[in-house]
């Protein structure tokens, strides 16, 4: 009895356990499914037809075509989108925010230079997102959800205007418009690889737009090709046509290229030989305009940043990102901090952290950035004049992986901020032009013109850039079949171009090229080992350090690292670890009488 009942109760207990498997093997196929399609929607919605594009669909009509023989209306059957920081009569501007909108009534007129555009011909079809407030260059708002780059779908589209930016590319409209203040044009048409411009400073009205920092606000356009983008600014500058001149000079900024997180020949040489192949080699210049900056405006050094020793620690460039960034925040929260503290709005955390960093700015430092925009402006007017163009790159980086963190965008941003505050702290124009792909993500280059030269800058792009297109396609397959052996041998012309410039005691261009030679072949200890001595020369010993640090890790037997190390040591008062490094370069090298002299010196004074 005990033995059947016991077969019995194992019966059920199995026959439980299978049912109950069952069960968990039905709920876990369920839950796949459901999970798919959970997936399948959320990329339904990740990837929109319009790629999150829009915060409001409308349609603003054009006039009626004039009668024959006139000729129709220069914009005539274009289709455009606005960011969501421009007015239209009847709709509530939302500026990247819900709070904003629910506590800001509907506008009573559209902005001129959106009725330019629709007077002109084109119909308006939108209003497009903008990042939370049209504070940021990175074109993630969580309000809205992040526009979806369509050429790099993994990657960020860029801010301000990165709705009008991801419209453009992915052929929602003709063109769209912006407001750049820091970049918001300029980012986002590098990041999604199409042409953006950012006019001269007040060459446009900025009436019927939300204030971001009215002393760099500027209206800009996005468009596909450089026919569409030179038409819609014909209309919107209300430019006559002319005879289309050529340049007559085309500066390289070197030091610019250096700052580049990608091969600087994928970019500088497609503009040097489509340069040389239009107009010849003698209108290409070069210049380090971290050098010519910090010569021609002396308003820069209020700007700098110090080391506890009193060691400045930021170039020229970098001293005017600042300048440019405090004006921005400054005038952000002059124009906007009442209705924040009012509303208690819960903004974006680097909004927030900045604008508490910011502090009290004071009078002094605020009317100094309008001295270095004066000083900027009138230095790159002497470099340029009437017919010259500045080369730089767009930005430093490809663009971010979508959701990366935050200390990984404020990288990015604190780089692209040296490149973009040359034209935004001088008010000239600039454009940035794609130059096809690299690893998959959107290049560009960026061309600036004198203030008020913007019909010479558009010209110029419609003239180099089919040459330029081509260029890249020849950079890009020569760049596949060759990449090894052409990086180590353009680093070892680099080194021996800083080598050279070392001799002539020419120490910040020396770096400079050890600096791309560091960037072409990063794993050869000489080259860390050589901007050293440069960086000794230069009193930089912090920077000298570093970099022997760093030649000693790929070459534990490089004597002449352990020699400038110990000098760097030495300078900085480490004078036990510096004693330690001219004792290795003993070791390794018994003759040394550097390293026995300064060992010997250190002992007896220190030691």
């Amino acid at each position: 009895m005990f033995g059947t009942t016991s077969k019995k109760q194992q019966g059920k207990k199995i026959m439980a356990s299978s049912s109950s498997a069952i069960t968990n093997i039905c709920v876990l196929v369920g839950l796949g499914i459901a999970g798919i399609l959970l997936m399948t929607r959320k990329l339904k919605k990740v990837i929109k037809e319009d790629f999150g594009a829009f915060v409001v669909r409308l349609q603003l009509l054009p006039p009626p075509p004039p009668a024959p023989p006139k000729a129709p209306h220069p914009l005539s059957g274009l289709t455009f989108a606005v960011s969501d920081i421009f007015d239209i009569d009847g709709y509530v501007t939302g500026f990247g925010n819900p709070e904003w909108e629910k506590t800001h009534e509907p506008a009573s007129r559209t902005a001129p230079v959106v009725s330019s555009a629709v007077e002109g011909g084109a119909t308006c079809v939108g209003k497009t997102v903008v990042d939370e407030l049209a504070y940021s260059i990175n074109g993630d708002n969580k309000h809205y959800g992040e526009p979806t780059n369509p050429v790099a779908p993994t990657r960020i589209s860029g801010g301000s205007s990165s709705g009008s930016a991801v419209a453009v590319a992915a052929n929602l409209v003709d063109f769209s418009l912006g407001i750049d203040a820091i970049g918001g044009v300029r980012v986002p048409a590098a990041f999604c690889g199409v042409l953006g411009f950012r006019p001269s400073y007040g060459a446009l009205s900025n009436m019927g737009t939300i204030p971001v920092s009215p002393s760099l606000d500027t209206v800009g356009w996005f468009a596909r090709d450089p026919g569409m983008l030179r038409r819609v600014g014909h209309v919107l500058l209300q430019l006559s046509y002319a005879d289309t001149r050529s340049p007559r000079n085309i500066v390289i900024a070197d030091d610019c290229f250096e700052l580049l997180k990608i091969p600087v020949n994928r970019i500088a040489q497609v503009v040097i030989k489509s340069s040389e192949k239009l107009f010849g080699k003698q209108v290409l210049k070069h210049a380090n305009l971290d050098d010519y900056l910090g010569s021609k405006v002396p308003s820069l050094k209020q700007f700098n940043e110090r080391s506890k020793n009193g060691e400045v620690k930021t170039s020229s460039l970098g001293s005017l990102a600042n300048a440019m960034l405090l004006l921005q925040r400054h005038e952000f929260k002059y124009n906007h901090g009442e209705w924040i503290n009012s509303t208690k709005s819960v903004l974006d955390s680097s909004i927030t952290r900045q604008l508490q960093e910011l502090g009290e700015a004071t009078d002094a430092k605020v009317d100094n950035c309008q001295l270095v925009w004066n000083e900027t402006r009138s230095a790159l007017h002497s470099l340029l004049k009437d017919d010259g163009i500045l080369v730089i790159p767009t930005v430093a980086d490809l663009p971010p992986k979508a959701g990366a963190k935050e200390a990984v965008l404020e990288d990015y941003q604190r780089r692209a901020s040296s490149l973009l505050s040359i034209a935004t702290m001088s008010g000239c124009c600039q454009v940035s032009i794609p130059l096809g792909l690299h690893e998959k993500c959107p290049v560009s280059v960026s061309f600036v013109a004198r203030h008020g030269a913007d019909r010479f800058l558009l010209d110029t792009v419609q003239t180099m850039y089919a040459t330029l297109q081509e260029q890249a396609d020849i950079a890009v397959k020569s760049g596949s079949s060759n990449s090894v052996l052409s990086q180590e041998e353009s680093a070892e012309i680099a080194k021996e171009k800083g080598n050279n410039s070392f001799k002539d005691k020419q120490w910040q261009k020396a770096i400079g090229f050890y600096t791309e030679a560091i960037k072409l072949n990063g794993k050869n200890a000489a080259y860390y080992s050589n901007r050293a001595a440069a960086y000794l020369e230069l009193g930089s010993y912090l920077q000298a350090e570093a970099d022997c640090t760093k030649a000693i890790s790929l070459d534990k037997k490089h004597v002449k690292s352990y020699l400038r190390r110990g000098t760097a040591r030495e300078m900085l008062g480490f004078y036990k670890e510096a004693v330690e490094d001219f004792g290795y370069a003993l070791v390794l090298e018994p003759t040394n009488k550097r390293a026995s002299l300064s060992a010997d010196r250190l002992r007896k004074l220190f030691l």
